[in-house]
Protein backbone atom coordinates (compact mmCIF):
# COMPACT_ATOMS: atom_id res chain seq x y z
CA UNK A 1 0.00 0.00 0.00
CA UNK A 2 2.66 2.55 0.70
CA UNK A 3 4.67 1.53 -2.91
CA UNK A 4 1.25 2.71 -4.59
CA UNK A 5 0.49 5.46 -2.77
CA UNK A 6 4.25 6.87 -3.61
CA UNK A 7 3.39 5.76 -7.04
CA UNK A 8 0.33 8.06 -7.32
CA UNK A 9 1.94 11.08 -5.78
CA UNK A 10 4.72 10.87 -8.29
CA UNK A 11 1.96 10.70 -11.04
CA UNK A 12 -0.61 13.38 -9.58
CA UNK A 13 -1.01 16.78 -11.12
CA UNK A 14 2.15 19.23 -9.36
CA UNK A 15 1.27 22.60 -8.49
CA UNK A 16 3.33 26.11 -9.26
CA UNK A 17 3.01 29.34 -6.89
CA UNK A 18 0.42 31.54 -8.58
CA UNK A 19 1.99 35.10 -8.29
CA UNK A 20 -0.80 37.79 -8.59
CA UNK A 21 -0.48 41.05 -10.46
CA UNK A 22 -1.79 43.92 -8.15
CA UNK A 23 -5.41 44.96 -8.66
CA UNK A 24 -6.10 41.64 -10.86
CA UNK A 25 -8.12 39.33 -8.65
CA UNK A 26 -10.88 39.01 -6.12
CA UNK A 27 -11.85 35.75 -4.92
CA UNK A 28 -14.64 35.42 -3.22
CA UNK A 29 -16.92 31.84 -2.17
CA UNK A 30 -19.66 31.32 0.86
CA UNK A 31 -19.48 29.47 3.66
CA UNK A 32 -21.56 27.77 6.20
CA UNK A 33 -21.01 27.35 9.94
CA UNK A 34 -23.60 27.24 13.00
CA UNK A 35 -26.57 27.95 10.74
CA UNK A 36 -24.71 31.00 9.44
CA UNK A 37 -24.30 32.27 5.67
CA UNK A 38 -20.67 34.03 5.58
CA UNK A 39 -19.86 35.37 2.97
CA UNK A 40 -15.60 35.82 2.17
CA UNK A 41 -13.99 37.76 -0.28
CA UNK A 42 -9.95 38.31 -0.48
CA UNK A 43 -8.11 40.64 -3.02
CA UNK A 44 -5.30 38.22 -4.20
CA UNK A 45 -2.18 40.69 -4.31
CA UNK A 46 -2.81 42.55 -1.07
CA UNK A 47 -4.32 40.04 0.84
CA UNK A 48 -6.56 41.82 2.25
CA UNK A 49 -9.92 40.04 3.84
CA UNK A 50 -13.47 40.83 3.71
CA UNK A 51 -16.44 38.57 5.46
CA UNK A 52 -20.05 39.50 5.84
CA UNK A 53 -22.95 37.31 6.96
CA UNK A 54 -26.17 37.45 4.79
CA UNK A 55 -29.26 36.19 5.28
CA UNK A 56 -29.55 33.83 2.38
CA UNK A 57 -26.77 32.65 -0.29
CA UNK A 58 -29.26 34.20 -3.12
CA UNK A 59 -28.31 36.34 -5.93
CA UNK A 60 -29.36 39.56 -4.70
CA UNK A 61 -27.72 38.89 -1.61
CA UNK A 62 -24.38 37.74 -3.09
CA UNK A 63 -24.33 40.61 -5.71
CA UNK A 64 -25.04 43.03 -3.00
CA UNK A 65 -22.56 42.05 -0.59
CA UNK A 66 -20.00 41.80 -3.60
CA UNK A 67 -20.85 45.70 -4.08
CA UNK A 68 -20.06 46.40 -0.46
CA UNK A 69 -16.76 45.09 -0.72
CA UNK A 70 -16.32 47.15 -3.77
CA UNK A 71 -17.22 50.06 -1.70
CA UNK A 72 -14.86 48.90 1.40
CA UNK A 73 -11.95 48.71 -0.98
CA UNK A 74 -12.48 51.55 -2.88
CA UNK A 75 -12.36 50.44 -6.44
CA UNK A 76 -12.75 47.40 -8.53
CA UNK A 77 -10.58 44.20 -9.15
CA UNK A 78 -9.59 42.90 -12.69
CA UNK A 79 -11.60 39.70 -12.27
CA UNK A 80 -13.70 38.55 -9.23
CA UNK A 81 -12.89 34.76 -9.49
CA UNK A 82 -15.60 32.22 -7.45
CA UNK A 83 -16.19 29.08 -7.40
CA UNK A 84 -19.66 27.41 -9.94
CA UNK A 85 -22.62 29.20 -7.50
CA UNK A 86 -25.69 28.49 -8.62
CA UNK A 87 -26.51 32.09 -7.85
CA UNK A 88 -24.32 33.40 -10.63
CA UNK A 89 -24.24 30.93 -13.19
CA UNK A 90 -27.24 30.27 -15.61
CA UNK A 91 -25.82 26.99 -17.12
CA UNK A 92 -22.43 24.71 -18.38
CA UNK A 93 -21.88 24.22 -21.56
CA UNK A 94 -18.82 21.77 -22.62
CA UNK A 95 -17.10 22.51 -18.75
CA UNK A 96 -17.94 26.28 -19.83
CA UNK A 97 -19.82 28.52 -17.28
CA UNK A 98 -22.51 30.50 -18.43
CA UNK A 99 -22.78 33.67 -16.16
CA UNK A 100 -26.05 34.59 -15.10
CA UNK A 101 -27.54 37.77 -17.16
CA UNK A 102 -27.74 39.96 -14.00
CA UNK A 103 -24.43 38.90 -12.97
CA UNK A 104 -22.87 40.17 -16.98
CA UNK A 105 -24.88 43.13 -16.63
CA UNK A 106 -23.88 43.54 -12.54
CA UNK A 107 -19.63 43.00 -13.64
CA UNK A 108 -20.42 45.45 -16.79
CA UNK A 109 -21.81 48.00 -14.73
CA UNK A 110 -18.61 48.01 -12.63
CA UNK A 111 -16.36 46.99 -14.70
CA UNK A 112 -14.83 43.46 -13.96
CA UNK A 113 -14.76 40.38 -15.61
CA UNK A 114 -16.43 37.27 -13.90
CA UNK A 115 -14.21 34.12 -14.22
CA UNK A 116 -15.09 30.73 -12.75
CA UNK A 117 -12.90 27.95 -11.18
CA UNK A 118 -13.19 24.06 -12.14
CA UNK A 119 -15.67 21.40 -10.65
CA UNK A 120 -15.56 20.43 -7.84
CA UNK A 121 -12.01 21.88 -7.27
CA UNK A 122 -11.25 23.73 -3.78
CA UNK A 123 -7.51 23.74 -4.66
CA UNK A 124 -7.79 26.39 -7.23
CA UNK A 125 -9.69 28.64 -5.07
CA UNK A 126 -7.15 28.15 -1.75
CA UNK A 127 -6.87 31.81 -1.04
CA UNK A 128 -10.72 32.26 -0.14
CA UNK A 129 -11.05 28.83 0.96
CA UNK A 130 -8.74 29.46 3.90
CA UNK A 131 -10.59 32.50 4.79
CA UNK A 132 -13.47 30.67 5.28
CA UNK A 133 -11.75 28.20 7.26
CA UNK A 134 -9.94 31.34 9.51
CA UNK A 135 -13.84 33.33 9.76
CA UNK A 136 -15.23 29.66 11.03
CA UNK A 137 -12.29 28.97 13.91
CA UNK A 138 -11.65 32.32 14.56
CA UNK A 139 -14.90 34.55 14.47
CA UNK A 140 -17.59 32.80 14.61
CA UNK A 141 -16.87 29.49 16.51
CA UNK A 142 -15.48 31.92 19.87
CA UNK A 143 -18.53 34.13 19.22
CA UNK A 144 -21.04 31.95 19.74
CA UNK A 145 -19.96 31.10 23.11
CA UNK A 146 -19.26 35.03 24.46
CA UNK A 147 -21.29 36.65 22.38
CA UNK A 148 -25.00 36.64 21.05
CA UNK A 149 -26.07 37.61 17.65
CA UNK A 150 -29.31 38.28 17.70
CA UNK A 151 -29.57 39.99 14.30
CA UNK A 152 -28.29 40.29 11.13
CA UNK A 153 -26.78 44.15 11.70
CA UNK A 154 -25.32 42.91 14.97
CA UNK A 155 -23.22 39.71 13.03
CA UNK A 156 -21.83 41.99 10.54
CA UNK A 157 -20.91 44.52 12.96
CA UNK A 158 -18.93 41.73 15.14
CA UNK A 159 -17.59 40.80 11.16
CA UNK A 160 -16.07 44.22 10.03
CA UNK A 161 -14.63 44.70 13.54
CA UNK A 162 -12.73 41.39 12.87
CA UNK A 163 -11.84 42.18 9.20
CA UNK A 164 -10.40 45.60 10.53
CA UNK A 165 -8.27 44.04 13.46
CA UNK A 166 -7.02 40.81 10.78
CA UNK A 167 -6.17 43.16 8.37
CA UNK A 168 -3.54 45.63 10.16
CA UNK A 169 -1.51 42.32 11.28
CA UNK A 170 1.24 40.76 9.40
CA UNK A 171 0.27 38.18 6.84
CA UNK A 172 2.37 35.42 7.29
CA UNK A 173 2.43 34.50 3.54
CA UNK A 174 3.39 37.73 2.29
CA UNK A 175 5.37 39.15 5.23
CA UNK A 176 3.20 42.34 5.17
CA UNK A 177 0.33 44.09 6.49
CA UNK A 178 -2.64 44.21 3.66
CA UNK A 179 -4.15 47.29 5.25
CA UNK A 180 -0.69 49.32 4.09
CA UNK A 181 -0.48 46.82 0.94
CA UNK A 182 -4.29 48.39 0.13
CA UNK A 183 -2.50 51.47 -0.21
CA UNK A 184 -0.82 51.11 -3.05
CA UNK A 185 -2.85 48.73 -4.23
CA UNK A 186 -6.22 51.21 -5.21
CA UNK A 187 -3.84 53.52 -7.16
CA UNK A 188 -4.62 50.04 -10.18
CA UNK A 189 -7.72 49.16 -9.08
CA UNK A 190 -10.65 50.49 -11.50
CA UNK A 191 -12.74 53.25 -10.05
CA UNK A 192 -16.23 52.89 -8.77
CA UNK A 193 -18.77 53.93 -11.28
CA UNK A 194 -21.23 56.73 -10.05
CA UNK A 195 -24.09 55.95 -7.71
CA UNK A 196 -26.71 56.75 -10.22
CA UNK A 197 -25.06 54.34 -12.55
CA UNK A 198 -24.73 51.44 -10.46
CA UNK A 199 -27.30 48.46 -11.11
CA UNK A 200 -30.59 48.62 -8.47
CA UNK A 201 -29.53 45.24 -6.19
CA UNK A 202 -32.76 43.88 -4.48
CA UNK A 203 -32.61 43.30 -0.75
CA UNK A 204 -34.99 39.93 -1.75
CA UNK A 205 -36.52 37.87 -4.12
CA UNK A 206 -38.57 39.54 -6.68
CA UNK A 207 -42.29 38.27 -7.23
CA UNK A 208 -45.55 39.31 -9.51
CA UNK A 209 -48.18 40.31 -7.73
CA UNK A 210 -51.14 38.27 -8.65
CA UNK A 211 -54.71 38.77 -10.20
CA UNK A 212 -55.78 37.47 -6.51
CA UNK A 213 -54.14 40.41 -4.65
CA UNK A 214 -50.88 38.49 -3.43
CA UNK A 215 -47.46 36.98 -4.25
CA UNK A 216 -45.96 33.20 -3.36
CA UNK A 217 -43.07 33.36 -0.84
CA UNK A 218 -42.17 30.13 0.66
CA UNK A 219 -44.72 28.37 -0.63
CA UNK A 220 -47.35 30.32 1.09
CA UNK A 221 -48.79 33.29 0.16
CA UNK A 222 -48.80 36.93 1.42
CA UNK A 223 -51.59 39.88 0.53
CA UNK A 224 -50.76 43.00 -0.63
CA UNK A 225 -52.95 46.12 -1.68
CA UNK A 226 -54.83 45.02 -4.81
CA UNK A 227 -53.53 48.53 -6.70
CA UNK A 228 -50.64 46.32 -7.31
CA UNK A 229 -51.69 43.71 -8.80
CA UNK A 230 -49.71 42.44 -12.00
CA UNK A 231 -46.53 44.57 -10.75
CA UNK A 232 -43.10 43.15 -9.53
CA UNK A 233 -42.12 43.60 -6.03
CA UNK A 234 -39.41 42.97 -3.76
CA UNK A 235 -40.21 40.21 -0.71
CA UNK A 236 -37.29 39.70 1.96
CA UNK A 237 -37.60 37.74 5.46
CA UNK A 238 -36.25 40.23 7.96
CA UNK A 239 -36.41 40.15 11.88
CA UNK A 240 -38.58 37.70 12.03
CA UNK A 241 -41.39 39.10 9.61
CA UNK A 242 -42.05 39.42 5.61
CA UNK A 243 -41.60 42.83 3.82
CA UNK A 244 -42.89 43.74 1.12
CA UNK A 245 -41.70 46.87 -1.06
CA UNK A 246 -42.56 48.42 -4.21
CA UNK A 247 -40.48 50.98 -6.05
CA UNK A 248 -37.37 50.82 -3.68
CA UNK A 249 -40.63 52.10 -0.75
CA UNK A 250 -41.90 49.19 2.06
CA UNK A 251 -45.53 48.62 1.14
CA UNK A 252 -46.88 46.36 4.02
CA UNK A 253 -44.84 43.56 6.59
CA UNK A 254 -46.18 40.11 7.29
CA UNK A 255 -45.72 37.98 10.09
CA UNK A 256 -44.53 34.52 8.41
CA UNK A 257 -46.87 31.42 7.97
CA UNK A 258 -46.29 27.96 7.24
CA UNK A 259 -46.59 26.79 3.47
CA UNK A 260 -50.05 26.33 2.01
CA UNK A 261 -51.04 29.34 4.10
CA UNK A 262 -52.23 33.01 3.21
CA UNK A 263 -51.42 35.75 5.27
CA UNK A 264 -53.86 38.99 5.54
CA UNK A 265 -51.94 40.92 7.74
CA UNK A 266 -53.74 44.58 7.74
CA UNK A 267 -55.60 43.64 4.59
CA UNK A 268 -57.62 41.44 6.57
CA UNK A 269 -61.68 41.82 6.25
CA UNK A 270 -63.27 39.74 8.90
CA UNK A 271 -66.79 40.65 7.96
CA UNK A 272 -66.19 40.13 3.93
CA UNK A 273 -67.89 36.53 2.81
CA UNK A 274 -67.39 34.78 -0.48
CA UNK A 275 -70.60 35.63 -2.41
CA UNK A 276 -71.60 35.41 -6.08
CA UNK A 277 -72.05 39.13 -7.29
CA UNK A 278 -75.57 39.89 -8.11
CA UNK A 279 -76.46 40.34 -12.25
CA UNK A 280 -80.28 41.47 -13.47
CA UNK A 281 -80.87 40.46 -17.15
CA UNK A 282 -84.47 40.82 -17.11
CA UNK A 283 -86.62 44.08 -17.49
CA UNK A 284 -88.01 43.36 -13.89
CA UNK A 285 -84.65 41.95 -12.26
CA UNK A 286 -83.33 45.41 -13.16
CA UNK A 287 -85.84 47.50 -11.92
CA UNK A 288 -85.70 45.61 -8.75
CA UNK A 289 -82.46 45.82 -8.11
CA UNK A 290 -82.42 49.09 -8.60
CA UNK A 291 -84.57 50.18 -5.71
CA UNK A 292 -81.09 49.89 -3.58
CA UNK A 293 -79.13 47.56 -1.07
CA UNK A 294 -82.59 47.06 0.62
CA UNK A 295 -83.53 45.12 -2.74
CA UNK A 296 -80.36 43.28 -2.93
CA UNK A 297 -80.77 41.50 0.64
CA UNK A 298 -84.40 40.71 0.23
CA UNK A 299 -83.46 38.98 -2.65
CA UNK A 300 -80.26 37.21 -1.09
CA UNK A 301 -82.66 36.25 1.96
CA UNK A 302 -85.70 35.40 0.23
CA UNK A 303 -83.78 33.26 -2.48
CA UNK A 304 -81.94 31.58 0.82
CA UNK A 305 -85.63 30.77 2.12
CA UNK A 306 -86.78 29.19 -0.73
CA UNK A 307 -89.21 31.52 -1.82
CA UNK A 308 -91.15 29.74 -4.91
CA UNK A 309 -92.58 31.80 -7.93
CA UNK A 310 -90.08 34.82 -6.79
CA UNK A 311 -89.71 36.47 -9.87
CA UNK A 312 -93.38 36.66 -10.06
CA UNK A 313 -93.31 38.08 -6.55
CA UNK A 314 -90.73 41.00 -7.45
CA UNK A 315 -92.66 41.81 -10.57
CA UNK A 316 -95.56 42.93 -7.90
CA UNK A 317 -93.23 44.17 -5.46
CA UNK A 318 -92.45 46.82 -8.55
CA UNK A 319 -95.52 47.66 -9.22
CA UNK A 320 -96.25 49.03 -6.03
CA UNK A 321 -93.89 51.70 -6.72
CA UNK A 322 -96.31 53.24 -9.14
CA UNK A 323 -98.53 53.49 -5.88
CA UNK A 324 -96.44 54.38 -3.23
CA UNK A 325 -92.61 56.18 -3.36
CA UNK A 326 -89.48 54.63 -4.20
CA UNK A 327 -88.03 55.17 -0.33
CA UNK A 328 -91.12 53.60 1.24
CA UNK A 329 -91.29 50.32 -0.32
CA UNK A 330 -86.84 50.45 0.09
CA UNK A 331 -88.04 50.91 3.84
CA UNK A 332 -90.65 48.08 3.75
CA UNK A 333 -88.36 45.58 2.05
CA UNK A 334 -85.52 46.12 4.81
CA UNK A 335 -88.66 45.55 7.24
CA UNK A 336 -89.59 42.31 5.48
CA UNK A 337 -86.62 41.38 5.04
CA UNK A 338 -85.84 41.46 8.73
CA UNK A 339 -89.33 39.34 9.73
CA UNK A 340 -88.49 37.19 6.71
CA UNK A 341 -91.67 37.81 4.97
CA UNK A 342 -90.57 37.42 1.26
CA UNK A 343 -94.06 38.03 -0.41
CA UNK A 344 -95.66 40.55 -2.28
CA UNK A 345 -98.45 40.56 0.00
CA UNK A 346 -96.32 40.79 2.49
CA UNK A 347 -94.61 44.22 1.38
CA UNK A 348 -98.12 45.64 0.52
CA UNK A 349 -99.17 45.38 3.67
CA UNK A 350 -96.31 46.96 5.72
CA UNK A 351 -97.06 49.89 3.05
CA UNK A 352 -100.78 50.21 4.16
CA UNK A 353 -99.59 49.75 7.76
CA UNK A 354 -97.48 52.87 7.35
CA UNK A 355 -95.74 54.39 10.19
CA UNK A 356 -97.95 52.76 12.99
CA UNK A 357 -96.08 49.66 12.70
CA UNK A 358 -93.97 48.99 16.08
CA UNK A 359 -90.09 48.85 15.73
CA UNK A 360 -89.07 45.92 18.36
CA UNK A 361 -85.42 45.68 19.44
CA UNK A 362 -83.38 43.19 21.36
CA UNK A 363 -83.19 43.11 24.85
CA UNK A 364 -80.84 45.05 26.43
CA UNK A 365 -81.35 47.99 23.52
CA UNK A 366 -82.05 51.29 23.82
CA UNK A 367 -86.46 51.96 23.05
CA UNK A 368 -86.97 54.73 20.82
CA UNK A 369 -90.30 56.24 20.98
CA UNK A 370 -92.16 59.41 19.39
CA UNK A 371 -93.88 60.68 22.71
CA UNK A 372 -96.45 63.34 21.55
CA UNK A 373 -96.16 66.48 22.85
CA UNK A 374 -97.55 68.16 25.89
CA UNK A 375 -98.16 71.90 27.20
CA UNK A 376 -94.67 72.67 29.56
CA UNK A 377 -94.57 75.70 31.55
CA UNK A 378 -91.47 77.50 32.92
CA UNK A 379 -90.20 76.84 36.34
CA UNK A 380 -91.13 80.46 37.60
CA UNK A 381 -94.58 78.63 37.69
CA UNK A 382 -93.92 76.71 40.81
CA UNK A 383 -92.18 79.60 42.84
CA UNK A 384 -93.87 79.80 46.45
CA UNK A 385 -95.51 83.22 46.91
CA UNK A 386 -95.57 84.83 50.10
CA UNK A 387 -97.05 88.33 50.86
CA UNK A 388 -97.93 88.68 47.56
CA UNK A 389 -93.81 88.61 46.99
CA UNK A 390 -91.60 85.68 45.29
Amino acid sequence: MAEAKASWNKQRRTYRPWVPSPGQYLVVDWAEEANENVFCAVLAWSRVRFVRFGADQTRSTTLALLAECFEELGGVPEVVLSDRMGCLKAGVVANVVVPHPEYVAFATRFGFRPDFCEAADPESKGLVENLCGYVQTDLIVPALLEQDWSDLGTANAAAGAWCTEVNHQVHSEIAAIPAERLLSEREVLRPLPPPAQRPPLRTGQHRKVEKRGSIRFGSARYLVPKTLVGEWVDVSAQDDEVVISYAGAEVIRHDPVGPGEVAFGDLADPGRRPARGIRPRTAVEVAFIGLGPAAEAFLRSAAAAGTLRLEHELAAIVELVAVWSREAVSGALERATRFRRFKASDVRAILEAGPGLPKPVRAGQQLLLDLPLVPVRPLSAYALIQGGLL
